[in-house]
């Protein structure tokens, strides 16, 4: 596991999701040069948001095939699919609805239908990515320096033994989730931090250092190629030597 990671520091948070856009793409389109269907496992929030809007603005110059692309997410919250809490629903409405996806290569976490737990549903996600490895894995990061849904202090952090977890306490609502572990992230080949604002800063910074991961989880997760930490100038304001 490469344990050395490499940091990117952009002036804003809009600047910062172009270049994350550019390299997605970039990547992508070298691992479809290669004759791959390239796996990536999605993350949500604010700025994975600007980035799939950044992505989707450009899918009209043809370098990635989207039929060609295997989608995964890190963590899903477990709501009613129409739900705006849905991860899932944000990447289809920013990026995914505009671009030729194969729904058969779209591998969302099963929803909450009213007939499912969330365990069942996270026991039924493990099927689905058993042993699979990422080539890109997208993580956000949390003020308490959190990745997925796993949580500082949670005894999720110290599951080994499967792919992914149910979590019904979670800190920030809504409270039922579920998540990849660390065993199943660090299956990434590249892990991609994606990073903006000064409330982001301290986690940033305890991350990079090798803090805990009981204290916090985004220093647990490592690409066995590369991590990459992608930040705009206020997430990075703690880490030293990158301003």
């Amino acid at each position: 596991m490469n344990d050395d990671p490499d940091i990117l520091v952009d002036r804003d948070a809009d600047q910062l999701a172009r270049s994350i856009s550019d390299q997605l793409v970039s990547t992508l389109a070298a691992l479809q040069a290669q004759d791959r269907v390239p796996a990536v496992v999605l993350t949500g929030g604010t700025i994975a948001d600007k980035v799939h809007r950044a992505v989707a603005a450009r899918a009209d110059d043809g370098r990635v095939d989207w039929s060609r692309v295997e989608l995964f997410w890190g963590d899903e919250r477990f709501v009613p699919a129409d739900s705006e809490d849905r991860n899932e629903r944000q990447a289809r409405e920013a990026l995914l609805d505009h671009v030729d996806v194969d729904e058969a290569l779209v591998h969302p976490v099963p929803a909450d239908d009213g007939t499912l737990t969330v365990d069942e549903a996270a026991a039924r996600y493990a099927d689905v990515v058993r042993d699979r490895v990422f080539d890109i894995v997208m993580l956000g990061v949390g003020p308490d320096g959190h990745v997925a849904s796993l949580f500082p202090g949670k005894p999720t952090l110290a599951v080994d033994d499967r792919d992914t977890v149910s979590e019904t306490d979670s800190p920030k609502p809504p409270a039922s989730r579920v998540s990849l572990t660390f065993p199943a992230l660090n299956r990434g080949r590249e892990v991609w931090f994606l990073v903006s604002g000064s409330g982001k800063a301290d986690a940033v910074a305890r991350a990079l250092d090798g803090d805990d991961v009981t204290r916090t989880p985004a220093a647990g997760v490592r690409g066995t190629e590369q991590t990459l930490w992608m930040l705009d100038e206020d997430a990075a304001a703690q880490v030293p030597d990158v301003q």
